[in-house]
């Protein structure tokens, strides 16, 4: 099997390329592809080296998989090409995500919704997936009416230039600014651009991902998104209003019986979920889970994860392992 990784030397790209070797897939070639700039560059994988090349080389040599993580522009330009020459194209960028013809998805909850058809499969936002691990098998048993969601993101969201931008700040070093504020002992309340509404896209996503995954229009979800100087993971504070009346104990047993979530729920021990604790993770772990008593059959809940993991580089490697197995050559 022959894969194509576009954008590899990004922080997404380079942990993609991590994953593929622990994973140890049956990738007999593997082409590396990023901008002009890094062409020419050697990567190791599986302890061989490999050159990076134009995505046209790449093109030429008909992969039978492409994993996207360049952006949006690159993957509406590039991915209908190599899905017209054959290749199965999964993109980790927000090009493909709310068009009606693609599946947007996250394996462990609507995997059951690709055929052999799907030529190009949309990979979630980041702060969308690990949500979503944790609420749909709450929303399966129970229903969720309403959202109310405030996400805490790692720079690492942004990419490099935003790590330099906090490292830079914290030694007092001028440099480049990626943030239109500092970002060190700082907080700001603005990921991704505003629109007409005041809100970012990065909190539409949230409410639109949401109910394209799990094929709903009747959960009313409220987003904000802010950036925090945190380098490891992003952070979601979660409260669901749900349709029926529930204990806390059996939201614990469902999610603890959840493939991809550890509950790490020990308040008297001060135990629950960190960025510095799940960095390098793969999955979701969810914490302060407890009953919210201002609103009829309402919880709240604290949830993190590696955002370049499972809110990404995992994610879209596990589609990609999903549809091996589904050929039957994993």
């Amino acid at each position: 099997m022959i894969l194509a990784l576009i954008g590899v030397t990004g922080l997404v790209g380079k942990e993609m390329l991590k994953i593929l070797e622990e994973k140890n897939l049956p990738i007999s070639e593997i082409i590396p592809v990023a901008s002009e700039k890094s062409i020419g560059k050697k990567i190791n994988y599986k302890n061989k080296k490999y050159s990076v090349v134009a995505i046209e080389i790449a093109l030429n040599q008909k992969p039978n998989y492409v994993l996207f993580s360049a952006g949006s522009d690159l993957s509406l330009n590039w991915g209908p090409r190599f899905a017209e020459i054959g290749s199965t194209v999964i993109d980790n960028s927000s090009a493909w995500r709310m068009d009606n013809s693609k599946k947007l998805v996250i394996p462990e909850i609507n995997a059951h919704v690709l055929s052999e058809k799907d030529k190009i499969i949309a990979n979630p936002n980041c702060s969308t997936i690990q949500m979503l691990m944790v609420i749909a098998p709450i929303h399966r048993e129970y229903k969720i009416k309403r959202i109310i969601v405030s996400t805490y993101q790692s720079v690492t969201g942004t990419g490099q230039k935003a790590i330099n931008q906090l490292e830079n700040e914290s030694i007092g070093k001028r440099g480049e600014m990626i943030y239109p504020h500092p970002i060190f002992q700082n907080t700001l309340p603005q990921c991704d651009s505003f629109d007409q509404d005041g809100y970012t896209k990065e909190e539409l996503k949230l409410v639109k991902e949401t109910c394209k995954i799990l094929d709903t229009n009747e959960i009313g979800i409220s987003a904000t998104a802010v950036r925090v100087p945190v380098i490891g993971g992003h952070s979601e504070s979660v409260n669901l209003e749900l349709k029926r009346p529930f204990e806390i104990n059996d939201i614990k047993k469902i999610l603890n019986n959840t493939p991809g979530v550890i509950v790490q729920d020990d308040p008297k021990n001060n135990s629950y979920p960190m960025p510095i604790t799940v960095k390098g993770k793969d999955d979701v772990y969810v914490g302060r889970i407890r009953r919210d008593f201002s609103n009829e059959n309402s919880l709240n809940l604290w949830v993190v994860a590696d955002n370049l993991r499972k809110g990404a580089a995992t994610n879209t490697v596990q589609i990609l392992e999903y549809l091996l197995r589904k050929e039957k050559i994993y």
